[in-house]
């Protein structure tokens, strides 16, 4: 029995270890597997892959796809970069107690559904895309603000116990300890939470349809039951997602490369 044999063996075993080789097979195989589930599929609502293909190229050359895509990414990014300054300032801060209960409150924020705060948002910043940036900021902010307070709480107390040895000040500690110190950490949550923004984007871009969107086609399409275009829709923002998900994923290995390194000595 070959080695690549036995690590494929290995893999539907717990615990253990394959080499990246046996685990790229292992990912080809399923997706093969699940193409062909695909294209095979009994089920009359699962359009075809080739009806998904022309939906899509029909959207991108007579709808306008690209464009509305464009739309949403960039209202993507602006509120993917407020949440993280407005996040990162609530969790940072929790090194004081007197704005623990306010980051508190903040994260107890998941538990609210946005249709019921958009009134109240309308009447904050408007509507139009003041509106949907706002609705999507709050909504990845209040996931941000509780994993990223957990970040900083968890951080062991001997690495402060070590930085007052150097005679730091109390807020240099808390910029080598808790801003630098966790840095790789927060590019990790930033990358969980950015997919969020995609997933509440529909909902968001249906709210207020003025300037398009992605979202805004997608309902569109789905109205008129047009399953094939809503394939197509839901595939393409997966895979801008996938794109996004990767670069953010670069940010932390060229930022932060000591990150990586202790999870390969693992």
């Amino acid at each position: 029995m070959t080695t690549l044999a036995r690590e494929l063996i290995g893999a539907c075993q717990p615990n253990r270890v394959v080499s990246r080789g046996a685990m790229q097979l292992i990912v080809v195989v399923q997706v093969v597997v699940a193409l062909a589930i695909w294209w095979t599929s009994p089920f009359p609502v699962l359009p075809a892959p080739g009806e998904v293909l022309g939906a899509l190229r029909g959207l991108w050359f007579e709808h306008g796809l690209g464009r509305e895509l464009a739309t949403s990414f960039r209202m993507n990014l602006e509120a993917l970069a407020l949440t993280t300054v407005i996040s990162l300032a609530l969790s940072y801060v929790t090194v004081l107690p007197a704005f623990r209960p306010i980051a508190a409150a903040v994260s107890k924020g998941r538990f609210l559904g946005l249709i019921g705060l958009t009134f109240a948002f309308t009447l904050l910043v408007g509507g139009g895309h003041p509106l949907k940036v706002s609705l999507l900021v709050f909504g990845m902010s209040v996931f941000f603000v509780t994993s990223m307070v957990a970040v900083v709480a968890e951080i062991p107390r001997d690495r402060f116990d070590h930085a007052r040895t150097l005679r730091m000040s109390e807020w240099r500690v808390v910029w080598e300890v808790v801003v630098l110190g966790t840095a790789d950490k927060a590019i990790e949550v930033l990358r969980q939470n950015a997919a969020i923004g995609w997933m509440m984007l529909t909902m968001v871009e249906g709210i207020s349809r003025s300037e398009g969107g992605v979202g805004a086609l997608l309902l569109s399409q789905s109205k008129h039951f047009r399953l094939p275009e809503v394939f197509a829709i839901q595939l393409t923002i997966l895979l801008v997602g996938l794109a996004q998900d990767y670069a953010i994923g670069g940010l932390q290995r060229l930022a932060c490369p000591y990150a990586h390194l202790r999870l390969e000595r693992r």
